[in-house]
């Protein structure tokens, strides 16, 4: 299963590099093209702080936290390996290192990250393919907790 989630991870970051690259070869910065009409649109942005905007300019601040969170990550990864039928949790922090190292790699090669998907409907910061990653692997490591908890309740 290691090598599974590992080439997991490589797959998700080069998905995010390649939908990265596309956008800002095909979309001028700050332009838009509608993909869904109403729902979703591409927009190229470039941001240089976290979700929101928040801490811009931080550089060192945002290299200190991705390579702390990949080594908490790592050690909760191979905690759960190690104590087996925690495949959900796995999941999520497979998820979570790879979005993480995707915006780590633009944050290193470019000083900045390249955010493009934009919620038409609702107003929502405009968001990136790791940014995804990140959330649904939260989502699934809370599951696998709650998962968890329940089965040993019982």
């Amino acid at each position: 299963m290691l090598i599974a989630d590992t080439l997991l991870i490589v797959l998700l970051v080069v998905i995010d590099q390649w939908i990265k690259h596309a956008v800002v070869a095909n979309i001028a910065l700050g332009g838009e093209h509608p993909l869904i009409p109403g729902l979703l649109s591409l927009t190229h942005l470039r941001n240089n702080g976290a979700a929101w905007s928040i801490l811009q300019g931080q550089m060192w601040f945002f290299t200190v936290i991705a390579v702390i969170a990949l080594g908490i990550m790592g050690y909760f990864f191979w905690q759960y390996r190690r104590q087996g039928d925690h495949w959900i949790e796995e999941l999520g922090l497979a998820l979570m290192m790879a979005g993480t190292l995707g915006n780590f790699i633009d944050r290193l090669t470019q000083g900045y990250v390249v955010d493009m998907f934009q919620l038409d409907f609702i107003n929502f910061p405009i968001f990136n393919f790791a940014d995804s990653c990140l959330t649904v692997g939260v989502i699934l490591i809370a599951i696998g907790v709650y998962v968890t908890d329940r089965r040993e309740a019982h």
